[in-house]
């Protein structure tokens, strides 16, 4: 049966300016870096996609080695846009990719390079059947290649027309202050920031938030659930089958400590208090602050993408909770 966006769609979401532009995000964007790849359900995803779209996520994050294995998220997401998002609805989602990490063998398969990106950006174009993506990245910042290099590059690929708008990922305070003043000198300017920002992280309000609002650039933190353990699943321990118990992962059994354990109960107890599960309150707490503009989630069901969207039901802390929370953090 041919796919049909819900008619209220937009009447469910909250869009918040991103930074000075003329773009609008929604408050919760949806992050394809893991169960979107190769050995993942195909149809599941496509569910997942299709449901966000029906609650107003209009923003979709991919990155050039997205799967396992890269670059099968961006195929993967391509397929169903070629199914789904037929006609004008391309024009209603903001599509993100990036380029920084490692995707093929050799000195042009890695870093910040003109070289690479180009490249990577035309392979993913490729991958996602697109003419441009909304957004791309530079994901990493590369301590070897020139940052005008970098920058220069991000411009020559929005005046190509393969992209409207460019972004930095994972850039310092002080780095994402240099690359934004290249990039405006050229008059390209940098739209949004793309951090690692939790409850457990929290490095980017040591600067970096400064810097982007100083510069009107938006802010869209990514792992603002710390890979899981912001949630109810490791309050009585690992469970079998979760991220922290397989080998390979960004969350390792050494990082559920019982101090993190002992934290996430405390925190899991005012969540309760406030009416929301930990995952919701974590959200929220990203969320309150006005420079970020929208959060980046993933979700491996329905379930639980509609579990975290039901975040936006409840955005606002007093006082007392926020102080509650820094307590439970020291």
């Amino acid at each position: 049966m041919q796919y049909a966006p819900a008619a209220n769609r937009y009447s469910q979401m909250t869009y918040n300016r991103c930074g000075k532009s003329g773009v609008q995000l929604p408050a919760v964007s949806l992050g394809l870096w893991h169960n979107f790849g190769s050995i993942d359900n195909f149809e599941n995803g496509r569910s997942i996609i299709r449901n966000a779209f029906d609650k107003g996520i209009t923003h979709f994050d991919l990155a050039n080695n997205y799967g396992p294995v890269p670059g099968s998220a961006e195929e993967n997401f391509g397929r169903i846009l070629k199914q789904d998002f037929t006609g004008h609805l391309r024009d209603e989602l903001i599509i993100s990719t990036k380029a920084g990490y490692t995707m093929w063998p050799g000195p042009y398969g890695d870093w910040g390079s003109r070289k690479y990106l180009v490249s990577s950006l035309d392979q993913s174009l490729r991958r996602m059947q697109l003419n441009y993506v909304d957004i791309f990245y530079s994901h990493r910042p590369d301590p070897a290649t020139p940052i005008e290099e970098t920058m220069g590059a991000l411009h020559s690929i929005v005046q190509q027309g393969k992209a409207l708008y460019v972004g930095l990922s994972n850039y310092t305070a002080e780095q994402t202050s240099t690359a934004v003043a290249v990039l405006k000198s050229l008059g390209t300017p940098c739209l949004i920031h793309q951090p690692k920002y939790s409850m457990f992280e929290r490095w980017v309000e040591n600067g970096l938030l400064d810097v982007l609002e100083a510069n009107g650039v938006g802010c869209i933190p990514f792992s603002p659930l710390a890979q899981g353990l912001l949630t109810d699943r490791y309050l009585n321990g690992i469970p079998a089958g979760s991220r922290a118990s397989k080998p390979s992962g960004f969350l390792q059994e050494g990082d559920v400590t019982p101090a993190k354990i002992e934290q996430v109960k405390k925190l899991n107890q005012l969540a309760q208090q406030r009416g929301q599960s930990l995952a919701q309150m974590a959200l929220a707490w990203i969320l309150k602050d006005k420079r970020i503009t929208t959060v980046l989630i993933g979700a491996s069901s329905v379930a639980q993408l509609d579990n975290n969207l039901d975040t936006l039901k409840n955005t606002v802390f007093t006082k007392e909770e926020l102080d509650a929370i820094e307590a439970i953090l020291k």
